[in-house]
């Protein structure tokens, strides 16, 4: 097993540093879920040091992880933690074919279907017949300047469609040159990735890209932030080239245009750093400057922001996960955090991942926090802005 398991490590960039681990507990003390684990990544590398791997799968410890990034950025020896050591301890879990079950469905639902909702790929662009405006399908236009990757959860989920559909509205109304894949889209498969099916992200990663290619684009743009990681970061190994832009980038670059189109909100608005926004790729000003602009509004931040943020729970496969954290968790991050939004007087938390605003939504009613504060996503509350003059 300990053969396997580093066969792993070392195909995973920069995996070498997993020996300069000095056992100082930064990544435990820095975990969402370091309270409620038997093994914090510390005790992980110490275990898979002592030949005890056993141990830690049969504990669980290695679901209790929502790639949050946050170990890996404070680690002073800069081990990749969330790409390295979890996914390839996950990966065993698989290979013995006793993974929690919600995620081994999930897994299953993907390499069938090319989403984790076991939908039709047909289905996977009915939204556009919901909008009162024209979705173009690069298959009819066959060029476009971006090309608008939706990912699973913003096509085929009831409550992230909404975000799909606002993000699509702005570019339409910014007369933006882009095009949807429609049907022929599957998942991206960041979370795959992390969840330790290394083979299954690599055919979806090759798979993508021979239909990228079909086409003539400039660019990617996509409201999911881990789509957005993986494309920008992982599909280049595969020999993916194109640009990769975050719609908060993209709304940002594009924000002279939309202040002539901005009416006035009342709001009390705060903004949640996505994990992998945030703290995985650095981008923190662009969607605080955005929402700033819009008039009425008024910004607060909470106590935890930017690279310190809380994560919402849904990375990592934690949106396939919930069952079996809540087994183990008595208050999951996604709760935690708009307990803070709230304290901070905010009516609308304002996030840019779709995972966040389902996660964060299900957080308000477990809460009792519905009513008084509303999650959108930042294209929503644009839109709404843009509706309002």
């Amino acid at each position: 097993m300990l053969e396997t398991y580093f066969e792993r490590i070392n195909e995973i960039p920069n995996s070498d540093k997993f020996i300069q681990c000095i056992q100082c507990g930064t990544c435990g003390g820095s975990c969402p879920y370091g309270m409620g684990t038997l093994f914090t990544p510390r005790r992980m590398i110490l275990a898979v040091r002592a030949g005890i791997v056993d141990e830690v799968l049969q504990s669980g410890a290695q679901w209790l992880c929502t790639s949050c990034f946050t170990c890996s950025l404070r680690c002073p020896s800069q081990i990749p933690i969330t790409d390295a050591v979890i996914p390839a301890l996950r990966e065993l879990s698989l290979l013995e074919g006793n993974p929690p079950e919600e995620l081994a469905a999930a897994l299953m639902n993907i390499t069938r279907y090319g989403n984790s909702f076991r939908e039709s790929p047909r289905k996977r662009d009915r939204w556009i017949k919901e909008v009162d405006f024209e979705v173009p399908l690069i298959s009819k236009k066959k060029k476009a300047e971006y090309l608008f990757i939706t990912e699973c959860f913003g096509a085929y989920h009831r409550r992230c469609k909404e975000i799909t559909k606002a993000f699509a509205k702005l570019m339409d109304l910014l007369g933006t040159d882009y095009a949807i894949l429609g049907n022929e889209e599957r998942c991206i498969g960041d979370l795959v990735r992390l969840c330790g099916e290394f083979g299954l992200f690599e055919d979806l990663a090759e798979k993508n890209i021979r239909v990228f290619e079909k086409y003539e684009f400039s660019k990617i743009v996509t409201h999911d932030a881990h789509a957005y990681n993986a494309l920008l970061r992982e599909y280049p190994r595969f020999g993916f080239k194109k640009e990769v832009v975050h719609h908060t980038q993209f709304l940002y670059n594009n924000l002279e245009k939309l202040k002539e189109m901005f009416g006035k909100l009342d709001y009390t608005v705060t903004y949640h750093d996505s994990c992998y926004v945030g703290r995985r790729n650095g981008i923190y000003e662009e969607p605080r400057a955005v929402i700033k602009a819009i008039p009425g509004v008024k910004f607060v931040e909470m106590k935890r922001i930017k690279e310190n943020a809380l994560c919402c729970g849904g990375g990592g496969g934690g949106v396939w996960l919930d069952s079996f954290i809540k087994d183990h968790i008595k208050e999951r991050p996604a709760e935690s955090r708009v307990k803070e939004a709230a304290s901070v007087g905010a009516d609308v938390l304002v996030t840019a991942c779709t995972l966040d605003v389902p996660m964060f939504e299900d957080a308000l009613k477990v809460t009792g926090l519905e009513g008084q504060l509303e999650v959108k996503d930042i294209s929503e509350i644009i839109l709404e802005a843009i509706e309002n003059s």
